[in-house]
């Protein structure tokens, strides 16, 4: 079956009977049909046996992309999906709805260690991990039950004004009454059910750490802006069409967010994890694999607004020294508000290969990095490992990047002494890592 609009060469509409293989990165499972091409199926589970209808790719490609339309043979692990708009050309937002909560962290753990061995080489045991993806606390739920994480959401807003979410690989929008991961801040917001007329996206953020609400507004070309009155008090800042900026329309231009017993400013755009649990879950993380002492120097490099700098200041104390360095103008602003109170912390803005060659730093005891999802790259990665620090923490929210920042570490003299892996992203397929690096023994 094909589709009439598609071009002569298009397979979309194609229809195959097939075998579903593993899980691969990116929220899907790898097919092949009869005649050996490959398929990448969402809505699937491996083992499954299914009928995947093609929605992107033609006669010349080297894989194609499809949905799980119809389960001919289902995994033990599946279950009908909580969410109304999760499934075949509904909402992207979500990735395994359809498997239950330990499938999924299997799933999660699974791919981790395949990017480990094909881009790093390492085994599991090899880089101190023991295979598992951790829940955050309270995420441990029966399936049929999802946890409502979600601290910020991206609402799309169609041409007449109802918001909801873009369908997976699109610009359409699927119009929701509701996002069942949305932490319940979100959800009290209302924003489903008013009306968004002139918008392009509503941003609704619910700070984990305190009770601030914020809506931040992108108009479409010449859109005016609504009169913005929802079911909670809530401020409202608006994105500049012009110079991108976010610019306060009332209310405070921050949310409070809480972690390591402190209270961090996050400036609209700033960036702060998602999931409640996640800033102190990453925190403690990286602080017990450093083992921070009195009197060291550190670097906390994509600082954001200095969540990671903070704890390392605490633990070095007034006799050690942290340098951060964030590419955000206001993430820098927030950083240096947040960390006022430790004289020995600079933050530094610029992109991290920029600054830190101009630093003059040569040597360091600790470093921490919580690069963008493309990774710190080989340029970053080679100058780090040649700053001598005796341990090195990585926080990664792609597993792939991280695995190819460790092979260049590696390349340096650098090996991974531990892994973890927390699932701090559930129902969807990304997942969080933390991993702690340390220069191999050279023998005497």
């Amino acid at each position: 079956m094909q589709n009439a609009n598609a071009p002569e060469s298009s397979l979309i509409g194609e229809e195959y009977e097939v075998e579903v293989g593993p899980v691969a990165h990116g929220g899907h499972c790898i097919a092949r049909t009869e005649e050996g091409r490959v398929l990448f199926v969402r809505h699937a589970l491996p083992g499954e046996k299914v009928v995947a209808r093609v929605t992107e790719g033609e006669e010349t490609s080297r894989f194609l992309r499809a949905d799980a339309v119809t389960i001919l043979d289902p995994s033990k692990d599946r279950v009908e999906a909580p969410c109304p708009f999760a499934g075949p050309g509904k909402c992207g937002g979500c990735d395994w709805q359809h498997a239950k909560p330990g499938a999924q962290r299997r799933l999660k753990g699974e791919v981790i260690a395949e990017q480990l061995q094909r881009l790093a080489g390492l085994t599991p045991e090899e880089a101190g991990w023991d295979g598992t993806v951790m829940p955050a606390e309270g995420d441990k739920l029966p399936p049929g039950e999802v946890p409502q994480w979600r601290t910020r959401v991206q609402y799309a807003v169609d041409a007449e004004g109802h918001a909801g979410l873009r369908k997976h690989r699109s610009h359409e929008v699927e119009i929701i009454d509701h996002c069942m991961i949305a932490a319940q801040g979100v959800s009290e917001l209302g924003i489903e059910k008013h009306d968004w007329e002139g918008m392009a996206s509503v941003e609704a953020i619910a700070a984990s750490g305190s009770g601030d609400r914020q809506v931040i507004l992108t108009p479409r070309p010449g859109g005016r802006l609504p009169l913005v009155e929802l079911d909670k008090p809530v401020s409202v800042m608006r994105v500049d069409e012009k110079d991108g900026g976010v610019h306060r329309v009332h209310g405070r231009p921050f949310v409070r967010e809480r972690a390591d017993e402190r209270t961090y400013r996050v400036g609209s755009g700033g960036f702060w994890q998602v999931h409640p649990k996640a800033a102190q879950t990453l925190m403690l993380a990286v602080m017990q694999g450093l083992t921070p002492r009195k009197g060291e120097t550190a670097l906390d490099l994509y600082c954001g607004v200095g969540l990671f700098a903070g704890a390392l200041a605490d633990r070095v104390g007034d006799q050690g020294a942290v340098l951060g360095i964030e590419s955000g103008k206001r993430a820098v602003e927030d950083a240096r508000h947040n960390l006022a109170d430790f004289p020995r912390v600079r933050i530094e803005q610029g992109k991290v290969e920029s600054v830190l060659p101009r630093t003059g730093i040569t040597d360091v005891d600790l470093i921490v990095l919580d690069p963008p999802r493309a990774g710190a790259g080989k340029q970053t990665v080679h100058h780090l490992a040649g700053l001598g620090a005796r341990r090195i923490a990585y926080v990664a929210c792609d597993p792939a990047a991280l695995a190819r920042d460790l092979a260049y570490f590696a390349e340096r003299g650098y090996k991974v002494r531990t892994l973890r892996a927390f699932d701090l992203f559930p129902m969807t397929h990304h997942v969080e890592c933390v991993a702690i690096l340390e220069p191999v023994k050279k023998d005497a």
